[in-house]
This record gives structure tokens, C-alpha cells and sequence, in this order.
């Protein structure tokens, strides 16, 4: 699996070709086929490329959510 650093995972906002990726809880996930995930943003309230290990506890919705999306690698921490 691989392994992004947060510069990686900064790049990957949706935008300009690029693929819509976050973290959560160390894991990545590809959101870039998600309707919800449209131009890297979901409800204007989080952007892709980015830890949203914090922003999405506090999220409507549970976790289980993200099970939908396909993991595509893990944060490298350090």
C-alpha cells in the first residue's frame, strides 16, 4: 500500500487532474468519484488534501460512511 507524506497528499485536492484524496485515522481514501466529493470539497466544509482525521469526528454522519470510498494508502507520519 502506499505511502503519502502530508506534501504528497497536498497535491491531491481534485483539482486540475489531480486525484481527490484525504486522510482519516492514518488511512487514505480516493474520493475523486464521489458526487459529494465534487472540485475536492464536500459541502463546502472540508477540501480534500488534507488530514481530516479531527474535522470528521466531529462530522453528522458516522465513519461508516467511509467505507464506500476505496483506500489507496496510508499518511506517513515523521
Amino acid at each position: 500500500m502506499k505511502e503519502y507524506t502530508l506534501e504528497e497528499l497536498a497535491q491531491c485536492t481534485g483539482e486540475d487532474g489531480n486525484p481527490c484524496l484525504f486522510c482519516c485515522d492514518g488511512l487514505v481514501y480516493d474520493a475523486s468519484e464521489s458526487y459529494h466529493w465534487r472540485k475536492g470539497r464536500h459541502h463546502a466544509l472540508h477540501r480534500a488534501g488534507a488530514d481530516l482525521t479531527e474535522e470528521l469526528k466531529k462530522a453528522p454522519h458516522g465513519a461508516q460512511l467511509l467505507e464506500r470510498l476505496p483506500v489507496v494508502g496510508r499518511l506517513r507520519r515523521g
